[in-house]
Parts: C-alpha cells; sequence; structure tokens
C-alpha cells in the first residue's frame, strides 16, 4: 500500500487571479513582504499494489487524465510507502 500526496498548481506562464486575490488581501492586512502567492488543488491518494504496473504509471495516468489541465497546470507527488501491520 502507498500513500500519495499531489500538488497541482498552475503553471510559471499561467495567470492565477485566486492567487492574486490572496496576496491582494494579505497586503491590506499589513504583510507587505509577501511577493506571490500560488494556489492550487492538493490531492491525498491510497494506492494498493498492483501487479501488471507501476504506482508511478497509475500516478501519472490519473494527474494526466483527469486531476490536472496539463495544458494550464502542473504537477508534482510524493509517494510513501506504507508499513503493513499484521
Amino acid at each position: 500500500m502507498y500513500n500519495v500526496k499531489i500538488y497541482v498548481t498552475y503553471k510559471e506562464s499561467i495567470l492565477d487571479p485566486q492567487g492574486e486575490a490572496v496576496r491582494g488581501a494579505v497586503h491590506r492586512m499589513g504583510f507587505d513582504e509577501i511577493e506571490d502567492i500560488r494556489m492550487g488543488k492538493y490531492f491525498e491518494i491510497k494506492v494498493a499494489k498492483q501487479a501488471d504496473r507501476t504506482v508511478e504509471e497509475t500516478i501519472e495516468t490519473i494527474c494526466d487524465k483527469l486531476l490536472a489541465n496539463v495544458v494550464m497546470e502542473s504537477y508534482r507527488y510524493e509517494i510513501e510507502a506504507v508499513k503493513e501491520t499484521v
């Protein structure tokens, strides 16, 4: 079993209007030292071992086809093996 954490964000070349709105609010709170805020999506997925494909292949396919709009967004993920208890 694996725990996978997936982070999806707009590519640097894409305007992030939500991030800009939050940055404006942060500045109005008096935190002028904040230069940039980018917002995104976060997913946690539990993946069972498969005989026919790797965890990476599974996650890449899910991200490419469902979780991220790869034209506008990029993603990264972290895979952690879960110790099975008896």
